[in-house]
């Protein structure tokens, strides 16, 4: 059975209405769809370029340090601009993007960043962290034991920076009743970027039990700075020949 009715009729003006709200309906479904688009969250459009380097590469102190940012759309014609945070002392972020100088002091440096290239379109801004390492480093090697009447062990030390450490290595074995017998002794320069240098160390000791510390100074003689490193090795028993 067909029903015809005017076209101004109940029926018509329902079903108008229905597709009208199937039309909303289907609208709004496509508006979210493109939002959710990767890419184009948090107002990031499909032209605007986007940071793509992950992270920085740790820095050494007094030796030259350059990296690079960079984005989907290459490096050429993008102007970088910091906008929060701080590089170390005497780094720099260049408009072309480069990150450098030469490091002359130690920390964690956090900064973010964005690039705005020649269209005016800029990349959401990006956090990074810069991380300056330990100018001095010690790590056992072998970690003192007993052999015999005999304590031995070595380590390892490492100058990072672009300058020459006046290096003292000092080894000391305490017993029960708090007497100090040196094991170990140097005293040399450690040239600068130094890597994993091997430290060994040991001697003949009267029976007992021992407490055995190394501890490690650098200074470096321009800056006048002082560092430091000291690691212990307790329960080093040795025990009487009968």
């Amino acid at each position: 059975m067909t029903v015809y009715v005017k076209r101004n009729g109940s029926a018509y003006n329902l079903r108008m209405r229905r597709a009208l709200e199937a039309f909303r309906l289907r609208v709004l479904l496509l508006l979210v769809l493109v939002s959710c688009a990767p890419g184009q969250q948090q107002g990031q459009s499909s032209d605007q370029p986007e940071i793509t380097s992950k992270e920085l590469p740790a820095a050494d102190l007094w030796n030259p340090y350059s990296f690079r940012l960079e984005t989907n759309k290459g490096t050429e014609n993008l102007n970088w601009r910091m906008v929060g945070g701080s590089l170390a002392h005497n780094l720099q972020l260049r408009e072309h993007g480069t990150i450098e100088g030469v490091v002359n002091e130690l920390g964690t440096f956090d900064l973010t960043v964005i690039a705005v290239d020649r269209n005016g379109a800029s990349t959401m801004p990006k956090r990074f962290t810069l991380q300056v390492e330990p100018a001095l480093r010690a790590d056992w090697v072998k970690k003192s034991q007993v052999n015999g009447n005999r304590i031995d062990g070595s380590i390892k030390v490492s100058n990072t920076t672009g300058r020459d450490f006046d290096l003292t290595f000092d080894v000391l074995a305490v017993n029960e009743i708090g007497r100090a017998t040196a094991i170990g002794y140097q005293h040399f320069t450690l040239q600068k970027n130094t890597r994993d240098m091997e430290l060994p160390f040991g001697d003949t000791l009267a029976p007992g039990s021992y407490l055995v510390n190394v501890d490690v100074v650098a200074e470096e003689p321009d800056s006048k700075m002082i560092f430091r490193a000291r690691m212990s090795a307790p329960n080093q028993t040795i025990v009487p020949v009968l």
